[in-house]
């Protein structure tokens, strides 16, 4: 028991803090987002997203071993079901990004792709004076894509507002699949669910075309996003209150601004800037508005009884490790939500 004792206090002590980890996770995200655009003169978005998705399917696969098999022949349909649809929400969120960064700068489709996070969480909130922040967010977008001066790609812009509407779908589906597998786990399948899905999509491109280089980018792309980012913010949501991990999420349309200008060139005039701002104090209006109690993350106890063998119904391993996906409930994701969501099951 003291040695026990002794060793979670060094693990405390060299602790990563959990608002930093969150933040590396986001500058990872968006630097393999900047990336993904430079590969995108090599192949398409669709072709691109696909390998990022395989790659991150296969390694997580290999981390999982026999243990992520017997949670899905232990599942139930309606689990197994919502982490297929998880899975495609996923899938469309990262392609359509990756078709309206193609398009239109980082930032912006970052910011648009925002707004699906601030419409689950206001609507979660039911105040209507939170309505506020949406118009913010909204005047932010305008400021961002300057329709006025007739150069706004709408195609981008369609792409990006898809995978808004993919983010709500996400934010709402993650709590189904956290429920019933474990943190790894249910990345895990959902990667694998989403391979499967943009598979049409990709996979020809890539197989008409091989390019062992653009396979191996993609491979480092991968890590950087989706594996990295998600495996940080999987530890930091299960060490911080559900306004910070919103206020500090709510950064992120910003970061993807800063590294878009970094890594690929987009130098924001400073209309964008103002719109960027609006953006960013649109999401931390929405988080400080949600003041829940409790983790972004709680410690869940999952209950099964398809183990008679154990003698008191409890499944094998019933306490089971977090999910990787932030309950709807308790914030958002890829994921910012607030707030209670509807249920959809």
């Amino acid at each position: 028991m003291i040695p026990s004792f002794l060793t979670s206090r060094r693990r405390a002590r060299f602790q990563v803090p959990a608002p930093l980890m969150l933040l590396i996770g986001m500058f990872t995200l968006h630097t393999g987002s900047a990336l993904a655009v430079t590969a995108f003169e090599h192949a398409g978005p669709a072709t691109v997203t696909w390998l990022r998705l395989g790659w991150a399917a296969l390694l997580l696969t290999m981390l999982g071993g026999r243990s992520l098999w017997r949670a899905v022949r232990a599942a139930t349909r309606r689990e197994l079901g919502a982490v297929v649809i998880l899975g495609t929400a996923s899938a469309g969120m990262m392609l359509f990004y990756s078709e309206a960064t193609a398009r239109i700068e980082l930032g912006t489709a970052t910011a648009i792709e925002f707004l699906g996070t601030l419409v689950v969480a206001v609507a979660a909130m039911r105040r209507r004076r939170e309505l506020v922040w949406i118009l913010a967010a909204v005047v932010g977008v305008v400021c961002l894509t300057r329709p006025w001066q007739g150069e706004l790609d709408l195609v981008g812009v369609a792409f990006a507002l898809a995978g808004a509407v993919c983010v709500v779908g996400y934010i709402i589906l993650t709590q189904k699949v956290g429920a019933g597998f474990g943190a790894m786990h249910g990345l895990t399948l959902s990667m694998i669910v989403g391979t499967v899905v943009t598979a049409p999509l990709g996979a020809p491109g890539a197989i008409a075309d091989p390019n062992l280089e653009l396979i191996g980018f993609t491979l480092l792309i991968a890590l950087l996003f989706p594996m990295v980012p998600f495996l940080l913010e999987m530890v930091a949501l299960q060490r911080m209150g559900r306004t910070a991990y919103s206020t500090f999420s709510s950064l992120e349309p910003a970061v993807a601004l800063v590294m878009g200008m970094i890594v690929i060139g987009q130098a924001p005039v400073t209309v964008q800037l103002v719109g960027m701002g609006l953006v960013v104090v649109a999401g931390l209006g929405a988080a400080r508005g949600d003041r829940g109690p409790g983790p972004a993350l709680p410690e869940k106890k999952v209950v099964r009884l398809r183990h008679a063998r154990t003698g008191s119904g409890v499944e094998e391993g019933a306490h089971r490790p977090r999910t990787p996906f932030p309950e709807p409930e308790r914030a958002g994701g890829r994921g910012q939500g607030h707030g209670p969501v509807p249920e959809l099951f």
